[in-house]
C-alpha cells in the first residue's frame, strides 16, 4: 500500500511540469524587450503630463508593433511564470540607454546614491 502512495505522489509531482502553456502568439523576446522599452517611456511621459491617458499610449505602442492586447499579456504571463522576465527587462534597459546615452549617467549617479535600495526596486 505504501508503495501505491508514494507511486502516485511521486506521478503527481512530475506531471505538473509546466506552470502555464505556451501561447500559440508568443511575442519573441527581442520584441517584447523593444515593448518594454517603448512602454517605459510611455510610463515617464504620463509622469511628465500628469492627467493625460497613459491607455492610449499603449494602444499606439502595440498598434505599431501589430500586436494584440491579449497576445501581449499571455506572452507577458508566460515569460513572468518561466522566469524570464529578467532578461527581457534587462535587454529593455540597454535598448533605453542606447536610445538616450545621457541617461546613463543619471542610472549610474542613482544607483551610487541609493546603495541600499535592492536589486528588484532599482
Amino acid at each position: 500500500m505504501k508503495k501505491i502512495f508514494c507511486f502516485f505522489i511521486f506521478l503527481i509531482l512530475f506531471s505538473c511540469k509546466k506552470y502555464i502553456d505556451k501561447p500559440k502568439n508568443l511575442i519573441d523576446k527581442e520584441t517584447m524587450a523593444e515593448l518594454m522599452a517603448e512602454m517605459a517611456i510611455n510610463d515617464q511621459v504620463s509622469f511628465m503630463y500628469q492627467g493625460k491617458n497613459l491607455e492610449s499610449g499603449t494602444r499606439f505602442i502595440l498598434k505599431n508593433y501589430n500586436i494584440k492586447a491579449d497576445d501581449f499579456v499571455e506572452s507577458y504571463k508566460y515569460y513572468v511564470v518561466n522566469q524570464k522576465m529578467k532578461d527581457i527587462v534587462e535587454d529593455a534597459q540597454k535598448i533605453l540607454l542606447e536610445k538616450d546615452p545621457k541617461a546613463e549617467k543619471h542610472v549610474k549617479a542613482k544607483l551610487k546614491s541609493n546603495q541600499n535600495v535592492p536589486n528588484f526596486a532599482r
